[in-house]
């Protein structure tokens, strides 16, 4: 008989890779699902590592049942739209419920859409709409919810204005905001996905909870050179900013600029804001301070 396993879908993406590492790490065997055909450059540091790639087509549930026998719990990184996050996660789902698997952990790696105005934010939309589904499957399962991706930060960010040293914002500077590193999450989730007991449905997570000051003070202090907030606008202007690029389309993109944007009024409205945080659950995960992580990143812009 195999010993147990954890299996991550989506693990030639980022977060999936970094899922899968964390859980060898933490010396549990992983089966990693990617897609048929996948190019074997973004699997190789997972074989190194000992992870066992599996492709596999996620339509064929069969399959994916037999993939899943023996599995303590499955974690989802799939990301995209419905055709992802409802059927192909659903065929996911329908595969782990049948080969008995004790915990499944959701796609969603996101604000805390539980509190957010249905229709003020698509891509939660969709993850909100899948735990219907999920809820009714009867197996465990466990959200996690951490904010936004501290890595959005850095490189070609939004946000950051690197040449006019300006950090963006609507609303208010002084607004918490939540975010996380891709590594953060990935070293919780796979304590939560080694975890042999009971977990809650939603565990939220921050390496940071910071406001634009603060985002601002932090460049500031690694760079050397003053950044200062930069302000765009209200949330109420830019709800209708999103009304007006929508009607020009975009619905079929992952992520349009009305996208971005539906995030940014969910984050300095408050709405998404995570509360409580769950950090202390597994005290051997390490959290990243955003001063440290801006300095670690410092040559990426």
């Amino acid at each position: 008989m195999s010993p147990p396993f954890v299996a991550v879908a989506g693990a030639a993406g980022g977060l999936g890779q970094l899922v899968a590492l964390a859980l060898v790490k933490r010396g549990v065997a992983v089966k990693a699902f990617v897609r048929p055909n996948t190019d074997s450059s973004r699997t190789e540091k997972l074989r190194n590592a000992g992870v066992t790639v599996t492709p596999i087509d996620l339509a064929a549930v069969p399959a994916l049942t037999k993939e899943l026998t023996g599995a303590i719990c499955v974690v989802s990184t799939l990301q995209g739209l419905r055709d992802v996050i409802h059927t192909a996660q659903g065929n996911l789902l329908e595969a782990s419920v049948a080969a008995q698997v004790p915990k499944f952990i959701p796609s969603d790696f996101s604000l805390d859409f539980t509190k957010t105005q249905v229709g003020s934010n698509r891509n939660l939309d969709l993850r909100r709409e899948f735990h219907t589904t999920l809820t009714k499957s009867g197996i465990s399962w466990t959200s996690i919810l951490n904010g936004g991706f501290m890595d959005l930060l850095v490189g070609d960010s939004p946000m950051i204005n690197h040449k006019g040293r300006k950090v963006t914002y609507i609303g208010s500077s002084t607004q918490l905001l939540d975010f996380t590193t891709m590594v953060d999450t990935a070293a919780y989730t796979a304590a939560v996905a080694a975890d042999p007991t009971p977990t809650p449905n939603f565990l939220r997570i921050a390496s940071a909870t910071v406001s634009i000051e603060d985002i601002a003070q932090a460049h500031t202090n690694v760079e050397g050179v003053k950044y200062k907030p930069n302000w765009i606008g209200t949330v109420g202007s830019t709800e209708l900013m999103i009304r007006g690029l929508r009607f020009f389309g975009g619905e079929n993109d992952v992520f349009p600029a009305w996208q971005g944007m539906q995030y940014m009024v969910n984050m300095f409205s408050g709405a998404g804001k995570l509360d409580p945080i769950d950090n202390d659950r597994y005290p051997d995960v390490q959290w990243t301070k955003i001063e440290d992580f801006f300095r670690e990143n410092k040559h990426n812009k």
